[in-house]
């Protein structure tokens, strides 16, 4: 009762914290501070130091000081909007305190005349006097003014005074939990409690150790929480006994013969780890990682033929409908005529959905294709076998447990995703699902070449490819906003059309965030039939179409992108056989941090390592779109500076793992670290 009684209080809401009122209560949950637990991880971000007293004469202005006086005389004027003031002296010195809008009897009470007081606040001056004005630090007992208080980023509405004395009394109150950790990882952390580990993040002399023993413990319980969640989804999918798949080596070599290249030894890897997982009993729960261009998308057809050879049926998701309809094409062309292969969407014609819906259901259909429109409650399949999905749009882990659930026992689950991102990221966000890694690019394709550019220089960009559109070419020009922006000293999308299709009149088209979803495929695929010669665009191509005649991207303000997007970005160049250039336009004055950035993508095409330069650079929650996308799910814990600990606690799990070891001592901190639906399904 213990365990729950904790949790219970820990995860209460706020304003069951003793002096929390309604008012302060939604003050503090628009901070996100809705129950006691998130209170604690809002860190101090600096420290008020008032313990030392300073004489009147040695007062600086514009500081906050402490300084010990005694009042002499009150001045309350009877004139509307005009302060209060007392006058008050020690023996080097005069200083007044000034109260708007303070009653005559506070005043009296705080500070009365001939006693001792010390009083602490900002100095100011008015007519060459010392003030200090609404002093919120003051009592005859100095003890209580003379001390160190933290400074957080506070809402509108709440004083620095009161939020420590939230933050007091939360501490105050804060249980002594059970320990989930044993003795030998206690001593990685100087057998610090987490109670007291809570106490001295709080403390005014420990605000930024980050390596003090406190914080990294409190580092380790978060991503050991994370990890023990997704080694028990993983534990639960295992767990499912499927039906085996059973297909020949000689169907899928007479697939891959079709193609016009071989594939690459991390896609044979690949393929087998993934096939080997679909012969098994065991239900396939894997991410297929690749970098861009790395050729995942073939891996994933091939895994798709030999469950159709198996008997069942495929569902390919992807999160556009032009790339739906790529995969799709590709397909058709490399599947057997005999596979039935059919694409759903928005635009499927009500007559063809409803038969598509029904041979479905009748498995006529063998492999099917679509955006999420295929997994709508109303299509069920007859033998459904195998999920591929196309990851851009990321999924969570608790989208991704639904997926697997609603395939059923029978149906192995595929994610794949085109963003490369650092091995500790990976253990964080994918932690739950196996892991296949294409790294190798395959050898017939050249390697983009990259270069830098001044904005100044636009006239030799527009020689460059002039010459490209005569030899055949089409150009990507990325522009970082949509249209002009008073605030911010960026290209914009609609200024740069407008100049460059006078250059090149009825050769250039426009694509940014605020296009119709219809007009964007279209323009899409006009510029994938070559009927017209630059795109431009903000980042939105990012999305993983070919366009193997782009051979060129010029990218505007390439220094306010992220190494990651960039990378990203000029992954959609390179797709052909033909030499492709990206150039990354920036202004004069850049950051020695900017020409680092711009160096690191320079020198190399491999996106696992620019995403790793990228995270020691930026910080973990700058990464391409996981601040976005809400994936920075720890409050303490660092990718970077605390890759250690993910180690750590990757070995823990793993030693768990293989002696299958009960996980009940962790209940508690599983609980309030990851609070997601998930979680009552676990423990």
């Amino acid at each position: 009762m213990a365990d729950i009684n904790t949790y219970n209080y820990l995860l209460s809401d706020i304003k069951n914290l003793k002096g929390i009122g309604i008012k302060t209560s939604n003050l503090l949950k628009k901070k996100k501070i809705n129950t006691i637990f998130d209170l604690l991880w809002k860190l101090p971000k600096s420290m008020t130091d008032r313990s030392v007293s300073v004489k009147i004469q040695n007062l600086k202005i514009g500081e906050i000081q402490t300084v010990t006086l005694i009042p002499y005389k009150y001045n309350f004027p009877r004139i509307r909007n005009l302060p209060n003031r007392v006058n008050c002296r020690d023996e080097t010195g005069e200083l007044d305190c000034v109260f708007f809008n303070s009653y005559e009897g506070y005043i009296k009470k705080i500070l009365p005349l001939d006693t001792e007081i010390t009083v602490s606040g900002k100095i100011g001056q008015f007519k060459n006097k010392y003030q200090i004005t609404n002093p919120k630090y003051i009592s005859e007992n100095s003890a209580l003014v003379k001390t160190k208080h933290n400074q957080y980023s506070l809402t509108e509405g709440i004083s620095e005074k009161v939020y420590n004395n939230i933050i007091k009394r939360a501490l105050k109150n804060l249980p002594d939990l059970e320990e989930w950790h044993d003795s030998n990882i206690l001593k990685f952390f100087n057998n610090i409690s987490w109670k007291e580990a809570i106490i001295k993040l709080h403390s005014p002399e420990n605000i930024g150790k980050y390596k003090a023993n406190f914080y990294k413990r409190l580092a380790y319980d978060e991503i050991l929480a994370s990890f023990l969640v997704h080694s028990e989804i993983r534990r639960k999918i295992k767990k499912i006994k499927k039906q085996k798949k059973f297909f020949y080596n000689q169907d899928q070599d007479k697939l891959i013969n079709k193609l016009k290249f071989k594939l690459t030894n991390d896609q044979k890897n690949a393929l087998n780890e993934i096939n080997n997982d679909l012969k098994s009993n065991n239900k396939m729960f894997r991410l297929l990682q690749g970098d861009v261009g790395s050729g995942k998308t073939i891996v994933s057809l091939a895994a798709a033929h030999n469950v159709i050879k198996s008997g069942f049926q495929v569902a390919v998701m992807a999160p556009t409908e032009i790339l739906a309809r790529q995969h799709y094409k590709l397909a058709k062309q490399i599947f057997d005529k005999n596979i039935n292969i059919e694409i759903l969407s928005s635009k499927t014609e009500y007559k063809d959905k409803k038969l598509i819906i029904t041979n479905l259901n009748e498995k006529k259909i063998n492999i099917i294709f679509g955006t999420h429109a295929i997994f709508q409650k109303k299509i069920e399949f007859k033998k459904l076998g195998l999920i591929i999905i196309d990851e851009q749009h990321k999924f969570g882990v608790n989208q991704r447990k639904k997926l697997s659930d609603k395939g059923g026992d029978n149906c192995d689950i595929l994610l794949m995703s085109a963003t490369p991102i650092p091995r500790t990221l990976t253990m964080t966000i994918y932690g739950d699902m196996d892991l296949s890694i294409i790294k190798e690019k395959p050898k017939s394709r050249l390697e983009v070449k990259t270069y830098t550019k001044l904005e100044s220089k636009t006239d030799d960009i527009i020689n460059f490819i002039k010459n490209e559109i005569k030899i055949g070419n089409q150009i990507f020009w990325v522009c970082p906003l949509i249209e002009e922006s008073k605030k911010l000293d960026h290209s914009s999308a609609v200024k740069k059309y407008e100049y460059l299709k006078k250059i090149f009149p009825n050769k250039v088209a426009l694509l940014h965030g605020k296009t119709d979803i219809d007009e964007k495929e279209i323009i899409l695929n006009k510029f994938l039939e070559n009927k017209f010669k630059i795109l431009v665009s903000t980042t939105i191509i990012e999305v993983g179409i070919d366009f193997p005649n782009a051979n060129v991207i010029i990218i505007e303000n390439a220094n306010k992108f992220g190494l990651s997007q960039l990378h990203q970005l000029r992954g959609r160049v390179g797709r052909g056989i033909k030499q492709s250039t990206c150039i990354l336009m920036f202004k004069s004055s850049l950051s020695e941090n900017a020409k680092k950035r711009l160096n690191i993508l320079k020198n190399s095409t491999d996106g696992f390592k620019i995403s790793e330069d990228d995270m020691k650079l930026r910080g973990y929650g700058d990464i391409l779109g996981f601040k976005q996308s809400g994936i920075k799910i720890f409050k303490l814990a660092d990718p970077v500076h605390n890759s250690k600990l993910f180690d750590l606690a990757e070995r823990e799990i793993k030693k768990m793992e293989n002696k299958n070891e009960d996980i009940s001592r962790y209940k508690l901190l599983m609980k309030l670290y990851d609070q997601a639906d998930i979680i009552n399904d676990i423990v």
